[in-house]
C-alpha cells in the first residue's frame, strides 16, 4: 500500500471517529439508582437530577437537585482537565482523542 492511500485512509478513520464521538456526545444517558435519577450527555455533562421522595419538601429536593448537579459537573470538569494535562503529552497533534 502506498503511502498516499495510507493517509486518506487515515483521514476517513479519522472522520469517522469524529463523527461517533459527535453522536455520542449528542446522545442523552439515563441512570437510576434507588430515589435518584440523573440525566448526562455523552461528553459526561450532567443534564439533570431527580430525587423522587414524599417525605422531603418540594423546595428543599429542588435545591438538593441542583447542588449535586453542580457538585457533580465540578468534578467532571476537574476530571477533563487532568486527563487532557496528562494525556495530552501522547495525544499531540491527534485531535479528538480526549
Amino acid at each position: 500500500m502506498n503511502m498516499q492511500a495510507m493517509m486518506k485512509q487515515a483521514q476517513q478513520l479519522q472522520q469517522k471517529m469524529l463523527k461517533t464521538q459527535e453522536e455520542i456526545n449528542n446522545t442523552e444517558f439515563e441512570g437510576k439508582a434507588s430515589l435518584v435519577t440523573v440525566v448526562m450527555t455523552g461528553n459526561k455533562e450532567l443534564k439533570s437530577v431527580k430525587i423522587n421522595s414524599d417525605s422531603m419538601d418540594k423546595d428543599d429536593i429542588e435545591a438538593l437537585e441542583d447542588m449535586i448537579m453542580v457538585a457533580i459537573n465540578d468534578a467532571m470538569s476537574q476530571i477533563n482537565k487532568v486527563t487532557e494535562e496528562k494525556m495530552g503529552a501522547y495525544t499531540k497533534g491527534l485531535p479528538g482523542l480526549f
